[in-house]
């Protein structure tokens, strides 16, 4: 007896399915991001449509590079929020982290154009082997 697997199910997609009834649907819980490798370094692309340049923060911590983004909307304040008659639009503070181990991390630099954050991770150049004459006591 053959037994058929669906090679796209996925188990989890009605836990994400009642999680998104009951929470309701945060389409952005996580940017999304391409990452290129340029020979000499890498370029990281985050989108991050609708936020000001401002309250998008770039943290390193040992070799671990953090995005932060934070979205203010009039539906936060409570005096504003009397107006609304329906809020879609997500709003929150959205962070990923990413490894860069590797990276010149001296040399990191970033940009943000139309919703784009571009981040510029250049790679260590080849270290140099540690040629000495050590002396004998």
């Amino acid at each position: 007896m053959a037994i058929l697997m669906n090679p796209h199910y996925n188990p989890f997609r009605d836990f994400d399915d009642i999680n998104r009834a009951f929470f309701g649907d945060n389409t952005l819980t996580e940017f999304k991001t391409d990452i290129r490798d340029m020979g000499d370094g890498f370029v990281l692309e985050a989108d991050l449509p609708g936020f000001k340049k401002e309250d998008i923060k770039l943290s390193l911590n040992g070799e671990t590079l953090t995005i932060k983004a934070t979205r203010h909307s009039d539906f936060e304040d409570q005096d504003k929020k009397s107006g609304y008659l329906r809020c879609e639009r997500s709003y929150g503070t959205y962070t990923r982290s990413f490894d860069v181990t590797g990276v010149e991390v001296s040399q990191i630099s970033a940009s943000y154009n139309d919703g784009v954050l571009r981040v510029r991770l250049p790679k260590q150049g080849p270290k140099q082997p540690d040629n000495r004459t050590i002396v004998i006591e």
